[in-house]
């Protein structure tokens, strides 16, 4: 049935079939996102599974004409982040400062100093950082997970780097 005046996207939610077909493409793209907040393949799963339940019991917050992708994307990310206080675990965050790897200047060595450095920074910042360069995802896009402007996107992002350089630098003369 069609209701007079609706949109295909506000309609794109009225039933289950629907529902799925809309969030199917986006589950690639939000297992990432879980895998780079929660750092571990079962738990993603279990946060990607249960942001899908969560998406489909508040489909009448999704806006009509809007993309799903963000809409869906944060609820992810809010699932992330009750699923690590659920936990109470934090792998990164096990680490003592004085665990930090050594820098040898290999590519998985940087590789691991970076998510040595990443499990060091706050959980917003974790996710903004992942949002970002881990899922490539534009300023826009990460604003919009985020409920913020794409200029202060741009200036948290700019900030954090600045605090991770220091922690994952690596001289270029050593070796």
């Amino acid at each position: 049935m069609i209701i007079a005046g609706a949109s295909p996207a506000a309609l794109a939610f009225d039933d289950e079939a629907a529902f799925a077909s809309s969030i199917e493409p986006l589950l690639p793209i939000a297992f990432r996102l879980a895998s780079g907040m929660l750092r571990n393949r079962d738990d993603a799963e279990d946060a990607v599974q249960e942001a899908a339940l969560k998406a489909w019991r508040k489909r009448s917050t999704f806006h009509a004409g809007a993309e799903p992708r963000p809409w869906f994307l944060a609820i992810v990310a809010n699932e992330c982040r009750m699923a690590r206080r659920r936990r109470v675990w934090l792998l990164f965050d096990r680490l003592k400062a004085n665990d930090a790897p050594h820098a040898s200047g290999g590519e998985a060595d940087q590789a691991e100093q970076l998510r040595w450095a990443l499990g060091r920074v706050d959980g917003k910042t974790r996710l903004l950082l992942v949002l970002r360069f881990y899922l490539d995802l534009s300023n826009e896009e990460v604003g919009r997970i985020l409920g913020i402007s794409a200029a202060t996107t741009r200036v948290r992002v700019h900030r954090a780097l600045k605090r991770l350089r220091p922690v994952i630098e690596v001289s270029e003369g050593a070796g």
